[in-house]
């Protein structure tokens, strides 16, 4: 029997897939992301799982892959498309490929067009497939950079996706309104760029006109996942802090999530590295932090506790990401980032202080 799990990144609104054999409890990952590397490991184990092999849809341009870490960590084999041009990885994949997990397998369909190297992983009964960014529920992927092309990704849908089955469920890789899944039938009647009363040149006018700007990880994740996620900085994750359920980033962070922190306001020091007129802002504040603006912060060390946990806040998690930096190289460790910043803690609606309605 198959498990199915369908776990959700926030920050870039992107699916990850663990599915694995009930029987042989053998796992695989699609799409893993970095930052959550910890969450999955944790599910792997507590499933009671062995992570076979991580499989990514194609190279990402909006999140760094967690494929490099989840080898590192539970020694799972790094499959990726044979046309995306990544270094690194222990399988490379073609088109009509099978990948094994115990009785089950993945059958790989090459469907390029949103990038060169897209591969959608159909399960062997043809009950669903895993489509990445070739197919959207509703949508598709853009066409306009990493060798997109939009009549190539026309024919792969129609061809390598609208062939299967009409009940065949479709899980997409990212999803920005809140939606899981579709299936061949609906795409085919509803999808309002590629349902089948629309024809190429319709759709090729579409794309060419979408005008988006490039998604803001694009100059960090791309080469990143060019190289599976490998980072530039592997020692610094020699020793994982254990005060906290920290996460770690690509960019070399250690953050902590907003529920965490208001489950625990008392037991850390909140620096929140604003300005004054934004901590008394329409944000506000968290409860009991201390304002030390991010340019100050260097010569007002002196001000936080040595060894109680820190956690920095700033409006987005940028200014206080800086701050864990400034921190940790004056010789404090236990430091981290709120995640997402008063943005999300507001988001979330968690307490503050001051701000408005």
């Amino acid at each position: 029997m198959l498990i199915l799990r369908q776990l959700f990144d926030a920050q870039s609104s992107t699916y990850t897939y663990l599915l694995a054999d009930s029987a042989a409890r053998q796992a695989v990952l699609i799409d893993p992301v970095f930052e959550q590397v910890r969450r999955d490991a944790a599910l792997i184990e507590e499933l009671g799982l062995k992570l076979a092999q991580t499989l990514e849809t194609h190279v990402h341009a909006d999140h760094v892959t967690g494929a490099w870490l989840l080898r590192r960590q539970l020694g799972a084999r790094i499959g990726v498309p044979i046309e995306s041009g990544a270094e690194g990885a222990d399988d490379y994949i073609g088109d009509g490929e099978r990948i094994r997990f115990g009785n089950l397998s993945l059958h790989a369909r090459w469907t390029p067009g949103h990038t060169n190297g897209c591969l959608t992983y159909v399960l062997d009964d043809h009950s669903m497939a895993f489509t990445g960014d070739a197919l959207l529920i509703r949508g598709c992927g853009r066409t306009d950079f990493q060798q997109g092309d939009a009549r190539r990704l026309f024919r792969s849908v129609r061809e390598r996706i609208f062939s299967l089955p009409d009940q065949c469920l479709l899980y997409p890789g990212h999803d920005y309104r809140g939606l899981t899944a579709s299936s061949v039938a609906e795409e085919k009647l509803y999808n309002p760029r590629l349902a089948e009363g629309i024809g190429e040149d319709d759709f090729v006018g579409y794309m060419t006109n979408l005008g988006l700007a490039h998604p803001k990880q694009m100059q960090v994740a791309v080469p990143a996942n060019l190289r599976c996620g490998c980072p530039d900085h592997e020692e610094r994750l020699a020793d994982t802090p254990d005060w906290a359920p920290l996460c770690y980033t690509f960019a070399g962070i250690w953050e902590v999530q907003p529920n965490w922190l208001e489950e625990h306001l008392r037991e850390v020091q909140i620096v929140d590295v604003r300005e004054t007129e934004e901590f008394c802002g329409p944000l506000g504040h968290i409860p009991g932090a201390k304002l030390i603006p991010l340019g100050t912060l260097r010569n007002r060390l002196h001000e936080i506790a040595p060894g109680q946990p820190v956690v920095t806040v700033c409006r987005s998690g940028a200014r206080s990401a800086q701050a864990t930096v400034i921190l940790r190289n004056s010789g404090m460790h236990k430091v981290a980032n709120l995640a997402g910043g008063m943005l999300r803690w507001r988001a979330q609606r968690f307490t503050v202080e001051g701000g408005a309605e």
